[in-house]
């Protein structure tokens, strides 16, 4: 699934890379050339939601919410992390 980072992520330095092949649909936001954050859509109850965690200390930053497509729930996870971080 492509993804493209948002304005709001490379005003800031982060770049939004591919987790890798373990987790082949996870996107990772890279700050520094190190990944802080990852972003894992996953079902939901018949649709699609996506698992924010920082990387350093497990902490999720997501909301929860619940979205048709994967895509979606990408968008909307990269959402939660603008929220979370006061962008």
């Amino acid at each position: 699934m492509p993804v493209t980072a948002p304005d709001w992520l490379t005003r800031h330095g982060c770049e939004l890379r591919p987790a890798g092949k373990a987790r082949a649909n996870a996107w990772a936001v890279f700050l520094n050339n190190e990944p802080n954050y990852l972003l894992e859509p996953m079902p939901v109850a018949g649709k699609f939601g996506c698992k924010v965690t920082q990387t350093n200390n497990g902490r999720r930053l997501d909301s929860g919410g619940a979205f048709a497509t994967e895509e979606e729930a990408m968008q909307g996870g990269l959402e939660d992390l603008r929220k979370a971080l006061g962008w």
